[in-house]
């Protein structure tokens, strides 16, 4: 199942010092300093180390969050906002805007900025870990876990911490509700085919199969729906494959649907679920190669070319020339001009967002500490500056996805 998500690149950043000469007045003020700094780009390193797992990702966040939140929140006793949170500028690049930065003198907006990246990170490592040759049981839950746990990183940072922003999120940037709202259907929608490739693989009954493919077909159809205003230079790529998917899993409900309709003896209505399933198979065809010709930021996903994709199409073949046959010998029924409303609802295996906090304060964040900042002392100069149309960051070199030799979605 190598290539079988779209991806869109990380997040890149400048490099940040925390270099509060004269302002951290102790050498707690001064350890706090140099910490971030290394947890920092530690965190950073791993975002493109192949070897880096949920376990190791953790830590690198707590370490580095834990801390962070010391710029965050209040140390002082009162409901004033921390004195820190508007000393440092940090720089971060759009996941659909190429490698130009936003900017904020806000340590909120770090926080966001670096969890945005360990979802899509998390997002990433499923599609890493689907792509093995040989996916285990504990595997594909893992694939599970990680895309619903990204989905509850989008959800929170939506829900808590972007509101509480002094500068609103531009059009297009990562942090405006039509991005975050796509990243987290589309991680739901993906952590739900991997219960479909589970209990299409333990053969569980059609009803359930086709309501669930349904469902998450509507998934697609939602965040493709949410993109639809976007600029098309930055998102058109990207919708494609949304609506690849829904196809897709359209074809899936007529094709499961269809069998559901023959073991009740329906089986006119059996044969133009399954005329349907053929169609939207066939539009999926044809929106994979529209994707691949399509240029728009990250990785090019190929399904078309995956066992998972291919069997869809030789299994409606097949179960559409059975339905006929049967027709012809047994049943004589009509096969209705108009394709069956599809009213399916899932009873079990949807997906919902793993709900996410950020750790606590670190220990070494004591209000005796906190009070040995001294904003009257001075530090450099780290206001935002005015962006440059030249002012570019490098992207962050992400690791090639090898493709391994595919089982066709089997889970050893």
């Amino acid at each position: 199942m190598t290539h079988w998500f779209h991806r869109n690149p990380l997040k890149a950043t400048a490099p940040v010092s925390f270099n509060f000469y004269g302002v951290a007045g102790s050498p707690s003020a001064n350890k706090i300093c140099n910490d971030l700094r290394t947890t920092r780009a530690r965190l950073l390193e791993m975002f493109t180390d192949t070897t880096c797992n949920p376990e190791i990702m953790k830590n690198a966040t707590d370490a580095y969050f834990s801390l962070l939140q010391g710029f965050i929140a209040s140390l002082d006793g009162t409901t004033q906002e921390n004195k820190l949170r508007f000393m440092q500028n940090f720089k971060w690049t759009d996941t659909l805007q190429g490698n130009t930065p936003g900017a904020q003198q806000d340590a909120i907006f770090e926080l966001i900025s670096m969890a945005y990246n360990v979802a899509i990170w998390h997002t990433k490592f499923a599609s890493r870990l689907a792509g093995k040759e040989n996916v285990t049981e504990v595997d594909a839950k893992d694939v599970h876990r990680s895309l619903k746990f990204a989905a509850g990183i989008f959800k929170h940072l939506k829900e808590v911490h972007i509101p509480r922003l002094i500068t609103p999120a531009e059009k297009g940037r990562d942090l405006e509700p039509r991005v975050i709202d796509t990243y987290i259907v589309q991680c739901q929608a993906e952590a739900q085919e991997v219960t479909i490739a589970r209990a299409i693989e333990l053969k569980h009954n059609a009803t359930l199969i086709a309501a669930l493919a349904f469902e998450t077909a509507n998934f697609y159809q939602k965040a493709d729906g949410t993109l639809n205003t976007l600029e098309p230079e930055c998102s058109s790529k990207w919708r494609k494959y949304l609506q690849l998917k829904q196809h897709f899993y359209m074809s899936y409900a007529y094709c499961y649907h269809g069998q559901t309709l023959l073991s009740s003896d329906k089986c006119g209505e059996s044969i133009r679920s399954l005329q349907e399933a053929e169609k939207c198979y066939s539009r999926a065809e044809t929106l994979c190669k529209e994707y691949r010709q399509t240029k728009g930021p990250g990785s090019t996903a190929k399904p078309s070319e995956q066992l998972f994709f291919t069997k869809l199409g030789g299994l409606i073949k097949n179960t559409l020339q059975k339905c006929e046959r049967e027709n012809g010998f047994i049943y004589f029924h009509k096969v209705p001009a108009e394709a069956p409303q599809l009213e399916l609802k899932a009873s079990y295996g949807l997906a919902e967002p793993i709900s996410f906090e950020f750790p606590v304060l670190s220990e070494q964040c004591t209000p005796e500490v906190y009070a040995t900042f001294d904003l009257t002392k001075g530090a450099k100069d780290e206001k935002a500056k005015p962006k440059r149309e030249e002012e570019v960051i490098k992207p962050m070199k992400e690791p090639d996805l090898k493709p391994q030799k595919d089982t066709g979605c089997i889970i050893s």
